[in-house]
């Protein structure tokens, strides 16, 4: 598992980017990678934007595999990225909660009350009308 660790906080993006692609492809389809839950949740706050973005996706990929409820454990770290410090990962997290809360269906509520409690104002005027767009898109795709 260090290997992976390794690979997924590797200084070459575009190959730390291939293998987050691989994982979240195989956990669409596959438990495989749901033993390592735990070991992904600890790069949640990894200093690199690149890095929680890929972290985020793997989490969410791997949120329907999750009967031991480990999620329970990791869901306020994850949804303090709402409102990450880097707007895209701020934009990687709205909508990977949307893959979240369809796995999770309890997480609903306190994924729009995330929503609609989070200060966007340390956004860039640019930035901050997408961010409120991804959230709208994701709650839609909840309430559906």
């Amino acid at each position: 598992m260090q290997e992976i660790i390794a690979k997924l906080t590797a200084k070459d993006d575009k190959y730390a980017c291939a293998i987050a692609d691989k994982i979240i492809s195989e956990s669409q389809a596959t438990d495989e990678w749901y033993e390592h839950f735990n070991t992904f949740a600890t790069l949640l706050n990894h200093p690199k934007s690149f890095v929680r973005n890929r972290v985020l996706y793997i989490l969410a990929a791997n949120a329907q595999w999750d009967d031991e409820n480990r999620f329970d454990a990791i869901l306020d770290d994850y949804l303090a990225h709402v409102t990450d410090e880097k707007a895209i990962t701020s934009r990687q997290c709205i909508k990977a909660l949307a893959q979240v809360g369809k796995a999770k269906p309890q997480y609903i509520p306190r994924i729009l009350g995330c929503f609609h409690s989070a200060d966007l104002s340390k956004y860039k005027d640019s930035m901050r009308p997408l961010i409120e767009q991804d959230m709208a898109e994701t709650e839609k795709t909840l309430r559906k």
